[in-house]
């Protein structure tokens, strides 16, 4: 059972590591609002299938409250919001930007849940956790500051950081929904509505503002790389992650992920040429070890 467990996580850290890569590979080759579309709608339709098979009854929840498909709806507006600036944050920066920012978010939504519920607010009253979650931004703003020197792509890396900033901003309060929710619908319900009407809000503004022509240009290969690298992403960061929480905690699993930025900095540096400065790698070991004395 050790094994079993050990082995799910090394999994987890191993294939999150080529998810950030792979989110980034296909930010450049697609407008960010088809990207998300075929991304969302992808992964959520295989986990709607799922659903079928799994969880029938909590679909039934879903017609005998009707008042859930509104909570469900206003999770996929922050979703979509949440995405469309994560998205747009990779494209100016790099995956394994979106990674540490992806860390630097666990602290930010404890700190949003603790307005409201009682028991993250016992946690962010610890001074751990203040001065941990406070170093731990100054540590992300140097890793941007940082990024790049001079010239136009300094100033794309700069304005990255700020849309990747905002995105984890709108996913605390997107969490404070989604604890919500959970009260009554199973995660993996939760996420396979919230995702397919994202898919649906994203393909209606591509529709609207015209980027939809843009699949014309793309070929059929590229287009079913981006499905599937929809449902990988449901798969790992959904479907994985659920499970982990369930069967290890917590915990465990916010210790798991501080790992993530390691596998993605090795896999972007092989598969699309990334690399760091001294500073940056510096202060991105700082955001994780600020957030490991936040998060104890």
């Amino acid at each position: 059972m050790e094994k079993h467990e050990y082995f799910l996580r090394f999994s987890y850290i191993v294939l999150m590591g080529f998810g950030f890569p792979i989110m980034r590979f296909m930010s450049i080759h697609f407008e960010t609002l088809n990207n998300n579309a075929v991304r969302f709608l992808s992964g959520g339709f295989f986990l709607i299938l799922l659903c079928f098979f799994r969880f029938r009854k909590e679909l039934i929840k879903i017609m005998e409250k009707p008042k859930i498909i509104y909570k469900l709806l206003l999770l996929s507006i922050f979703m979509t919001g949440n995405m469309y600036f994560f998205i747009n944050g990779l494209k100016n920066t790099s995956a394994l930007s979106g990674s540490i920012f992806g860390i630097l978010a666990m602290p930010l939504s404890i700190s949003m849940a603790a307005i409201f519920y009682k028991d993250e607010r016992e946690r962010a009253k610890r001074k751990s956790f203040f001065f941990g979650s406070f170093f731990a931004v100054v540590a992300s703003l140097v890793f941007v500051f940082s990024g790049n020197n001079g010239g136009g792509d300094s100033f794309n890396f700069l304005k990255g950081g700020l849309f990747l900033l905002i995105a984890i901003f709108i996913q605390s309060i997107q969490n404070l929904v989604v604890k919500n929710v959970a009260k009554t619908l199973h995660a993996v319900v939760i996420s396979a509505f919230t995702a397919t009407f994202s898919g649906v809000i994203f393909l209606f503004l591509s529709i609207q503002t015209g980027k939809i022509i843009q699949f014309q240009e793309i070929g059929f290969s590229l287009l079913l790389a981006l499905v599937f690298a929809g449902i990988y992403g449901m798969l790992t960061g959904m479907l994985m992650a659920f499970y982990i929480v369930q069967k290890q905690g917590v915990i465990v699993f916010n210790l798991i992920q501080l790992l993530i930025p390691l596998s993605t900095a090795i896999v972007g540096y092989f598969s699309l040429g990334e690399r760091i400065t001294a500073v940056q790698g510096f202060s991105a070991i700082f955001v994780v070890l600020a957030c490991i004395f936040a998060l104890k």
